[in-house]
């Protein structure tokens, strides 16, 4: 009988780091002159998705980052993520961090799932230990650049599940599941045991106790 996999599964933003890493991100990756035009263009768009739910959170994000990184060299776009990455790092806080090292010391395989991009979280995922990371990919053309496509669905929502599904390849799994907002609902209901962390106080907040002596 197969042994089960015991799996701890934590979103990103809002959970591990506070507010949003995406805009950040292609404003330095992009440059200002194409941010300001895909805000102008897309920027109501946006927040009516996010804010009133108004419209797809999806099509709105695939169009902004369409706008700002289409043609962009992937060499340029990796280079960009592990600077990203190495600053990112220094915004999860002490809270958060025991809470990884304590699944860490209990065996457990660690996930980083999150609709923010592969391209930055990839290499943040190494350096702070991640066994694997299932986020958003951008799509790259046969010239090596951005298309400005997304490569797959925005892993938000539903999509985590999917994704994380298909990472565990059918095995038999005890998940812990860390997220902040309604986009990792169906995550923490998968969960066995599924933690709302609040937007205030973060994983301090949550009272777990489980901080390293």
């Amino acid at each position: 009988m197969a042994e089960t996999r015991r799996v701890a599964a934590f979103d990103f933003d809002g959970t591990l780091v506070p507010g949003d890493s995406l805009i950040p991100f292609v404003w330095r990756t992009a440059g200002r002159r194409r941010f300001l035009l895909a805000s102008l263009r897309h920027g109501v768009r946006i927040v009516a998705a996010s804010a009133f739910g108004i419209g797809s959170r999806d099509a709105a994000k695939e169009r902004f980052v369409r706008s700002t990184l289409r043609g962009l060299p992937l060499a340029t776009a990796r280079k960009a993520g592990e600077a990203y990455a190495a600053e990112l790092e220094r915004k999860v806080d002490a809270a958060s961090l025991a809470r990884l090292h304590w699944h860490n010391d209990e065996g457990h395989e660690l996930v980083l799932i999150s609709a923010s991009l592969e391209i930055y979280l990839e290499p943040l995922g190494e350096r702070l230990g991640f066994d694997t990371v299932l986020a958003t990919r951008l799509m790259v053309g046969d010239d090596e650049r951005l298309t400005g496509d997304l490569d797959g669905p925005n892993v938000r929502a539903h999509e985590k599940v999917v994704r994380l599904r298909r990472w565990l390849g059918g095995a038999a799994c005890e998940l812990w599941a860390y997220g902040d907002s309604a986009g990792d609902r169906e995550l923490l209901a998968l969960a066995d045991h599924g933690f709302r962390v609040p937007r205030r106080g973060g994983f301090a907040g949550l009272g777990l106790g489980l901080d390293r002596t």
